[in-house]
Formats: C-alpha cells, structure tokens, sequence
C-alpha cells in the first residue's frame, strides 16, 4: 500500500509523517525509537509495524517526533513527544477515523505508555513492542488494561523478560516472545510481523 508524506500541524511546530489511508474507520498511530540515538519513522520496527497493520487493511500513520527528520522543534525527553501523539491523533480525527490503535516501539513505546497510563487516552487498542524498561521508568500501577500487547525478544538489551513478564501479568496484558531476536530486531522481521498480525486479526 502506498503511503504518502503529510505534515500536520501542532501548534508552533510542524510534524512529519507518512499515511496510508486504507480504512475510514480505523487506524494506527505508529511511534519509532529514541530520537537521540538514530530512532526514526524509516526504522526496520516501525516499518515492520506498518506493513503488518495496512496488511491488514487499517489505515496507518507513522511520524517523526519532533526535531528528527522534517519535524521541527528539538527532543523533550518525552514531555513534548507526547503532545506530538496528541497532535497525530486529532489529524486522525479529522480525516474521519473513529477507532484509534497505538503501536509504539522502544522510545515509543515508553512515550505512549504515558498516555496509555492517563486520563485523556485516544486508543482503544495498543501494542508496545520492546518496551525499554531497563532504560526508563513504566508506570505499571497505571497501565492495568491499557496496553493489550507486548511484543520482546528474547534476546533484548534493554528489556528483561524476567522483569517484562511479571508486568505484564500485573497489568492483564499479553505477551509475545519473538526468538532470536535482540532489541533490534534484524533479520527477524518477518518472526515480529507475524505475531502482530496475529494479534490485528483477532482484534479486528
């Protein structure tokens, strides 16, 4: 499916994206990891994550966070990063879509847990995939029934299973463990969208 380059509005900053607009009901949000450290909306995951949601024909839209690529602004270690979701959810809104899923990887992960953890949250099903808690803090007395996926690798740098999976338990979530794989997920794409859609299938 063909995406296209947007860029939408959000206050006195510009956020770029790319939107495949297969359903007018349904779409994603879809996060990349770490803007510090090379983390974009061209990353291999956040792909993996697009293909495996238009293959499934719900529309989609992954984005640059602020300062990366063609988004202006600079990084704010995921205080503005959250505005930037909120921003991308509206334009979302607008274009019609009514059922809202979060797909966040590693940063993005952490960053939508954030809103997945509060009062104000647009989604009505979420997926975090390697979500860094070796790095940064998750709410998990928050995210009871929020996050409905966790997706990790077992051989992840930044995500103990041994301390993920208690968690997940906690917070009456699922998780799936991709094999092989480490935090990046090289080489093991095709492992990681076959468990997402698995899961986009059952939940459609």
């Amino acid at each position: 499916m063909r995406e296209e380059k947007i860029y939408i509005k959000n206050g006195s900053l510009i956020i770029e994206g790319l939107l495949c607009k297969t359903s007018e009901e349904k779409g994603v949000v879809i996060c990349h990891p770490h803007s510090l450290m090379g983390g974009s909306m061209y990353n291999n995951v956040v792909e993996a994550i697009q293909e495996s949601f238009a293959a499934e024909n719900i529309s989609t839209l992954r984005f640059n966070f602020r300062g990366v690529g063609g988004s202006t602004g600079n990084y704010e270690e995921g205080k503005g990063e959250k505005e930037d979701i909120f921003a991308v959810c509206e334009y979302l809104r607008k274009l019609g879509l009514t059922e809202l899923f979060f797909a966040g990887y590693s940063f993005g992960a952490w960053v939508g847990s954030k809103i997945l953890a509060g009062e104000n949250n647009p989604f009505t099903c979420s997926i975090c995939v390697s979500p860094p808690i070796d790095y940064f803090d998750f709410e998990w007395n928050k995210l009871k029934n929020k996050i409905d996926l966790l997706v990790c690798g077992d051989a992840d740098q930044f995500c103990s299973l041994d301390i993920l999976i208690p968690e997940v338990k906690k917070i009456n979530s699922t998780i799936e463990v991709v094999r092989g794989a480490d935090h990046f997920y090289f080489g093991k794409e095709e492992k990681l969208m076959t468990n997402l859609r698995k899961f986009i299938v059952k939940k459609t």
